[in-house]
């Protein structure tokens, strides 16, 4: 499907019926899978053969799903995971183990600022935090000789910052590891980070992926071009024998398979986290219309984005869609198309006006999701991000007032005017 444009590939890739299948991509609902013979499934625990003997390791319909999502991002190879914490939990852990260090942007997404800087600091596993607007020559200074990875979010969520991607590939590639970019906001529609410098990305496709609120899950793809050989030294664990897997080296025996492999192999093995072939059913639905999807979430943001700013009520609005944003130039260089549907922005008044704002909303909803067709709101600092500190929110770019509207598919003038009744009220 390489030849294929990506509107073209929302709708036919991953599932490519021989005569007499389903049109549609089937749900295989079944934990196991049948065989003549033992040397046959023996074949498969050996990694000789492919296929299919249990779905916590793969599934035909997770694994069609997957290919979707690769050729959307231009990748090699990609898995499915139960959740986008999950997705940006393996891609690190397969390339960590206890001692090692990651660098990660301070502005990325509270689960995953938490998962990084508190959970995997449980594991051994250190993360040093940095301003992603920071110079090349700051930002370098949080590398040590462990150092594995370099982290960070292509659109921030919720502080919307925009990442240049080629600085911090280079930075990633001068230290000699990966640059892994989370994807989720912007979606392949609107950025293509491994054309920029990425060497993996990550997805909480339970965002703009799904697009209906209906299913959790998270995605990783490959790109294939970071040189793990070169690196052998760093990643023993991609480039060395697995005892668990009688000894067979994953670069290796896979080549540029060998970083989804290993993770399939080893991390899906051990520690589960599959997603079930139902919800990969409903994220394929949500995928083939993906293209269709963003561009109205983007031209419906935009015309908000514009209301918010000339509302005198309003302190301030974050959208890069803006042209005296300060992400403007880099957004329209990495995202010329858009960037995403989500705005955030503060009232006159601080933090307790802009709840009361939220509480009088009639069809925007408070609820603890984002990028779905329904327009939401949600104050980070009393929800998703409440665990943080002050310190921690201002350093993550989350300011005390800061609300993050999620703006859907609906009408313009109907999300406008639920906006300014309630703006009115205050």
């Amino acid at each position: 499907m390489s030849n294929y444009e990506i509107e073209t590939k929302c709708i036919q890739s991953g599932w490519h019926p021989k005569k007499g299948e389903p049109r549609v991509l089937p749900i295989y609902q079944s934990t196991t899978f049948k065989y003549d013979t033992s040397d046959q499934m023996g074949r498969l625990f050996d990694l000789e053969d492919e296929g299919y003997f249990y779905t916590r390791l793969q599934n035909p319909t997770n694994d069609a799903v997957a290919q979707k999502i690769c050729e959307l991002e231009g990748g090699v190879a990609a898995m499915l995971t139960s959740s986008g914490q999950a997705a940006n939990y393996y891609a690190l852990f397969n390339i960590c183990e206890a001692g090692d260090h990651v660098v990660c942007s301070s502005t990325v997404y509270g689960g995953t600022f938490n998962l990084y800087g508190a959970t995997m600091k449980k594991q051994g596993i250190d993360c040093t935090f940095v301003d992603p607007d920071a110079s090349e020559e700051e930002i370098a200074k949080a590398f040590r000789p462990n150092t594995k990875a370099l982290f960070a979010e292509t659109i921030a969520n919720p502080a919307l910052v925009v990442l240049d991607i080629e600085k911090f590939a280079k930075l990633a590639h001068d230290h000699g590891v990966p640059l892994i970019v989370d994807n989720t906001f912007a979606t392949p529609i609107n950025c293509r980070p491994f054309e920029w410098g990425a060497d993996i990305v990550t997805h909480s496709t339970t965002k703009y992926m799904d697009g209906h609120a209906m299913c959790v899950g998270g995605c990783i793809v490959d790109s294939g071009n970071f040189d793990w050989e070169a690196h052998a030294d760093k990643f023993p664990g991609l480039t060395q024998p697995d005892p668990t897997y009688h000894g067979i080296a994953y670069t290796k025996k896979f080549g540029k398979g060998a970083y989804i492999t290993k993770a399939t192999a080893q991390l899906m093995r051990d520690l589960g986290s599959i997603p079930s072939p139902m919800n990969s059913f409903l994220l394929n639905v949500g995928l083939e219309t993906l293209h269709l999807r963003v561009p109205r979430h983007c031209e419906n943001a935009q015309k908000v984005a514009e209301f918010l700013n000339s509302n005198e009520k309003v302190a301030w609005v974050n959208y890069a869609g803006l042209p005296d944003n300060k992400y403007h130039v880099l957004a329209q260089k990495y995202m010329p198309n858009g960037t995403c549907g989500v705005i955030s922005f503060g009232l006159k008044g601080g933090r307790d006006v802009s709840v009361g704002f939220m509480d009088k909303l009639k069809m925007i909803a408070i609820v603890t999701h984002v990028a779905d067709a329904r327009t939401c709101v949600l104050h980070p600092a009393s929800h998703t991000h409440r665990q943080m500190t002050d310190e921690q929110l201002i350093e993550a770019g989350v300011a005390p007032d800061l609300i993050r509207l999620s703006v859907g598919i609906e009408n313009a003038n109907d999300i406008i005017a639920d906006l300014k009744q309630a703006l009115e009220t205050i």
